[in-house]
C-alpha cells in the first residue's frame, strides 16, 4: 500500500541522504508532523548488537525530562501496607488474587505493572498473557520491589514519564519520548535522556560500533536520521 498524499508531501521537506542534528530534527519534526491529532513522537534506534546473544541484551528505563506526554495507568500486584501504600501514590489499581484472577479473564485495562516481591509466585503465571504485551513486572526494570518504602517511588516514576526499553528481535529499540505538541526543547530533552540511557546499557562485551542510527518520528510522519556521533556528544553532555 502506498503512501497518501500528505506524506508524500511531507518527506520532500526530509533529505533522506543527510543526518541532522538534534535541534534541526525537532524543528523540522514539527514541519512534517500532518496528522490532525496529537502523535507520539518516536525514537528509533539501530544498535550493532546481536539479539540472539543474551548478553547482548538491552533493558532498561528511562525517566523522561518532560513525561512521555500520555497517561500512563499503573497496577500493582501487592497486599496489606503495600497495597495502601501504592493507592496513596497514585496507582490505578493496587491488590492481588483478585487482580490475578480478572487478568485471568483477559482484563488488560492497564499500561505498566508494579509487582512487590512477595507477589512474585502469584504474579509468574499471568507471564503467558503479561509477556507477550510487555507488561510482566521485572527486576531489571525496577518493577519487582522489595521494600515497601521504595514502591511509591517507582508508582510515581512511572506515572510521571518513566518509560521501559528493549531491543527487539532485530537489534532495534524503539522509545516514545513525546508528543507533537511538545516544545522543540522538550523533544530534545526526552532524545538525549533516552540516547544518554541507550549508552550506559551497552553491553560490556559488544565489539565495534554500538548505536548505528537514529531516527525520530511521529506516528504518522516520514523518518528523519540524527546525526549519531552529534547526539551521542550532546547527550553525554546533558548527563554529565
Amino acid at each position: 500500500m502506498g503512501h497518501g498524499k500528505k506524506y508524500l508531501e511531507a518527506a520532500k521537506l526530509v533529505d533522506e541522504e543527510r543526518q541532522y542534528t538534534v535541534e534541526e530534527a525537532s524543528e523540522l519534526l514539527k514541519r512534517v508532523a500532518f496528522a490532525n491529532f496529537d502523535e507520539s513522537v518516536e525514537l528509533h534506534a539501530r544498535l550493532g548488537i546481536d539479539p540472539r546473544q543474551a548478553d547482548q541484551a538491552v533493558r532498561s528505563t528511562v525517566t523522561l525530562p518532560h513525561g512521555s506526554g500520555r497517561q500512563v495507568r499503573v497496577l500493582v500486584f501487592a497486599a496489606g501496607e503495600a497495597e495502601r501504600a501504592a493507592l496513596e501514590a497514585g496507582a490505578d489499581y493496587a491488590g492481588s488474587d483478585e487482580l490475578v484472577q480478572r487478568i485471568q479473564g483477559d482484563w488488560l485495562e492497564f499500561d505498566a505493572t508494579i509487582a512487590m516481591a512477595d507477589q512474585m509466585g502469584k504474579v509468574g503465571g499471568l507471564g503467558r498473557i503479561l509477556g507477550r504485551r510487555g507488561l510482566m513486572p521485572n527486576p531489571r526494570s525496577g518493577t519487582v520491589v522489595r521494600e515497601v518504602a521504595d514502591l511509591s517511588g517507582v508508582v510515581r516514576e512511572l506515572k510521571g514519564g518513566r518509560v521501559e526499553f528493549r531491543n527487539d528481535r532485530t537489534g532495534n529499540v524503539h522509545v516514545t519520548v513525546g508528543r507533537k505538541s511538545f516544545s522543540e526543547d522538550q523533544i530534545q530533552a526526552n532524545i538525549l535522556a533516552v540516547v544518554d540511557a541507550l549508552n550506559r546499557n551497552k553491553p560490556s562485551g559488544l565489539k565495534g560500533i554500538y548505536c548505528r542510527t537514529l531516527a525520530i518520528a511521529t506516528s504518522m510522519s516520514p523518518g528523519i536520521r540524527l546525526d549519531v556521533n552529534d547526539t551521542l556528544s550532546k547527550s553525554s553532555n546533558v548527563a554529565s
